[in-house]
């Protein structure tokens, strides 16, 4: 077995007194981290990574070689596969990584996947090594039955109670939420003039709502959204026409450095009118940083994130979509922020991954 040598208490984490930790986050290659645009997995593997070091731990990313980090960085793709028109199968790069993630395995105290199940047959196998991986998307398709009851032992961690659902005999060692740096978003303490939907266009995002509860209310509706190659076809046939409306505007993908902070501050209500078990909704946390309240339809993990009249309205329908919009009058945007400074800040979060990573670990000895 494998010696693990954690920093004696001259390295303690400042807060919580805990002996520091060599820690490996294994990033996916897709985008780089944090990634230049849309990417929600890389910025919340990016945020964890900058919170660990700055708390004093022993942090090496792995992840594309255009990545930005205070942690070491094992470059395992040239670029973010997005951006290399070069790539053809993101499989293989992907192997390429986990083929750096074992060969310097013994050097960490544990391993942090965010690469879904790729590595499950590998770690399997290294009984030895203590690793924990954290599940970003769906999990309800009936094909991940089977390999979950085959690698029953993988430690696991959910982004939501809701996520769990569909498989909730699996190994779970926590629950934590996505947390957001306190500088990044500021509130704004009055309300805007217009609504706004942030994220990605596709069927289950569920634009062409947030198009209509615009219309039915006669406000303005700012779309910043990114539009994946896989769902081209439905944005040009479902959503396009749907622009050509004046109280549309179409803004395009959105960073933090070309606006996102202002322009979700300076909104009356972010819309999220999902059609689907969202395991999350980043854009959510980021909303309430922002101080601004969401309307958010009952999918998901929204009931877990969104508390009724304080940060957000959860809606069943249109009919009661419309209704929030005139409740938003009514949300101090300042307790908002406060909310969101409570809940979900990215201390907070990094906190509630070192419990687990102990926990997993094990007493020193």
């Amino acid at each position: 077995m494998a010696t693990f040598h954690r920093c004696a208490t001259s390295c303690d984490h400042p807060k919580t007194n805990s002996p520091a930790m060599r820690i490996a986050q294994i990033a996916p290659l897709y985008e780089r981290v944090p990634p230049l645009m849309y990417g929600g997995t890389e910025r919340v593997v990016s945020y964890l990574t900058e919170e660990l070091v700055r708390q004093g731990h022993d942090v090496t990313l792995f992840a594309s070689g255009d990545s930005i980090t205070r942690a070491r960085l094992i470059a395992c793709s040239q670029r973010s596969l997005r951006l290399d028109k070069q790539v053809i199968d993101p499989l293989a790069h992907h192997f390429v990584l986990l083929e750096e993630v074992f060969a310097r395995a013994a050097e960490f105290d544990i391993l942090h996947f965010h690469v879904d199940y790729l590595h499950y047959p590998i770690s399997a196998r290294h009984t030895e090594l203590r690793h924990v991986t954290t599940l970003h998307g769906l999990l309800d398709l009936p094909d991940l039955k089977p390999l979950y009851k085959t690698f029953s032992r993988i430690p696991l961690v959910s982004i939501s109670h809701a996520q769990r659902r569909p498989l909730p005999w699996a190994n779970w060692q926590g629950t934590v939420y996505h947390g957001l740096p306190l500088d990044l978003y500021k509130a704004s303490d009055a309300p805007g003039n217009y609504l706004v939907f942030l994220g990605r266009v596709a069927p289950e995002k569920r634009l062409d709502r947030a198009i209509e509860i615009a219309k039915r209310t006669g406000m303005p509706l700012k779309v910043a959204a990114k539009v994946d190659a896989a769902d081209r076809k439905y944005f040009d046939q479902s959503i396009k026409p749907l622009l050509d409306d004046p109280l549309v505007e179409w803004i395009g993908e959105v960073s933090e450095e070309s606006g996102k902070p202002d322009l979700l501050a300076n909104a009356y209500a972010l819309l999220f009118p999902i059609d689907w078990p969202e395991p999350f909704g980043l854009v959510l946390i980021e909303a309430m940083a922002s101080g601004t309240p969401a309307i958010a339809y009952r999918c998901g993990s929204v009931p877990e994130l969104i508390e009724e009249g304080l940060t957000g309205f959860i809606v069943d329908d249109l009919n009661s979509a419309v209704e929030a919009v005139a409740k938003v009058q009514n949300v101090d945007r300042r307790l908002c922020r406060q909310r969101f400074e409570e809940r979900f800040s990215i201390e907070r979060m990094a906190q509630n991954y070192l419990e687990i990573y102990d926990r997993i670990l094990g007493p020193l000895g």
